[in-house]
């Protein structure tokens, strides 16, 4: 029987609630594989559509390809994570290690994270094992070595990669503020295990194993985020 129209004054019963997008945002071919495959072999229940996009190397190109992202219709409200490698910049960090951004720093001024401390605990549950390490995450626009490694280690920041702060920053600048957006990093690089060393592949190796396992970390995250507040 077809249904008739809704009388004055009643309210229809609301319908499923739309599925809530994702973005990924990585810079590097590698990072897109690690994170394709992470959702091959670890799966996890994502709350809504997932796109990987692979935008290039430095925050130009990353503020161009997540820009172009989000103003398609699909990804207009998307939840927005940076990832990656990147450099640490403490010592006693080790490659494999985690880098969870409470705030992304660039030339634009700082990015605050959204619900860095769920993100902190799914990865947690996700990789046991890794040390997670949370602060402030410097933007780059060129590989960063020796000293300038310790200046930006002197501003507080505790990991430095080129895109983050980009992709964040131009997520926030679509007309959609109030996204969920965040980074997420691992380390390849540190003050001990720097890449020009014979033996970092093991560290990159160990990097990529570790990139491979941080998706269902994120759709709990992004889960927790869409839940209502008592």
């Amino acid at each position: 029987m077809a249904a008739g129209p809704v009388p004055s004054g009643s309210v229809r019963a609301p319908g499923p609630a739309p599925a809530a997008p994702m973005l990924i945002a990585c810079a590097l071919g590698i990072e897109q594989l690690a994170l394709r495959m992470g959702r091959r072999l670890h799966g996890g229940a994502s709350p809504g559509p997932v796109t990987v996009i692979r935008t290039g190397m430095g925050p130009a190109n990353a503020q161009r390809a997540v820009t172009r992202a989000l103003e398609g219709g699909e990804l207009r409200g998307a939840a927005v994570v940076a990832s990656g490698f990147c450099a640490g910049l403490e010592p006693g960090m080790h490659p494999g290690d985690l880098v969870v951004a409470d705030e992304t720093r660039g030339p634009g001024g700082s990015t605050p994270c959204t619900g860095t401390e769920l993100l902190v605990r799914a990865l947690e549950r996700a990789v046991p094992g890794r040390t997670v390490h949370t602060g402030p995450l410097s933007g780059s626009d060129h590989v960063v070595r020796g000293q300038e490694r310790a200046q930006l280690r002197g501003t507080g920041a505790i990991a430095v990669d080129m895109e983050s702060a980009a992709t964040l920053r131009s997520a926030l600048s679509t007309g959609v503020r109030s996204r969920p957006v965040a980074a997420v990093r691992v380390v390849v690089d540190a003050p001990e295990h720097e890449l020009v060393r014979i033996g970092t592949v093991r560290g990159g190796i160990s990097a990529f194993c570790v990139l491979r396992s941080v998706l269902p970390a994120f759709f709990e995250w992004h889960r927790s985020l869409l839940l209502p507040r008592r």
